[in-house]
């Protein structure tokens, strides 16, 4: 009787291993996404990274004050005055020491900054890190009109007024800002062009 059952047993137990081995996959690995090392499943190409919509760290109201140059703003929150230096990005600096011989695409970024945010609401998104160095607040700036939000950073980085420069633990937006970097330098916008804009 045993004898019967026993390889009742073992072919159910055979066809148990072979359906879970069909569920997990042959086991083979395929070509990766450059064709030579073999990777975990078919070559798929990474997407491009979404632009974010809306904030998504705590967030502050801010009036702005002035636009001190193409990556700082001096705004009011919470009843004090407030040096803000956004988030992730690099503008030209313009030469205070040498008005006389501004750089054109410190300028350009300058005029692009305060025309981002006029006629919205400025909101600051705070990340990790709260001050630089220098005392000043660490932010994204953000600009909401009629529901629509613009990552004032993301923006100025898109048009080429500015590069990608990114200190961790403050990286929420990196990838974005990387993707839009890589088109405005293939575009030839601003920063990547032969003149300013």
């Amino acid at each position: 009787m045993n004898r019967l059952r026993r390889p009742a047993v073992l072919a159910a137990f055979a066809l148990a291993i072979a359906l879970v081995a069909a569920a997990c996959g042959s086991g083979t690995a395929t070509p990766g996404p450059s064709g030579g090392s073999p990777g975990p499943g078919p070559a798929t190409t990474a997407p491009t990274p979404e632009a974010p919509d809306h904030p998504f760290g705590p967030t502050q109201d801010a009036t702005l004050v002035r636009v001190v140059d193409g990556d700082t703003i001096r705004v009011m929150v919470g009843g004090v005055e407030e040096r803000v230096r956004y988030i992730g990005i690099d503008a030209p600096e313009l030469n205070t020491s040498s008005p006389a011989t501004p750089d054109p695409y410190a300028e350009a970024a300058t005029q692009a900054n305060a025309r981002l945010l006029a006629g919205g609401r400025l909101v600051l998104e705070k990340d990790v890190t709260e001050r630089d160095q220098y005392g000043r607040l660490l932010r994204d700036v953000w600009v909401e009109r009629d529901g629509a939000w613009t990552l004032v950073n993301l923006a100025l980085v898109a048009e080429g007024y500015a590069q990608v420069s990114t200190y961790p633990p403050d990286v929420t937006y990196v990838d974005a800002l990387l993707a839009a970097q890589r088109a405005a330098r293939e575009a030839g916008r601003g920063l990547w062009g032969g003149t300013p804009p």
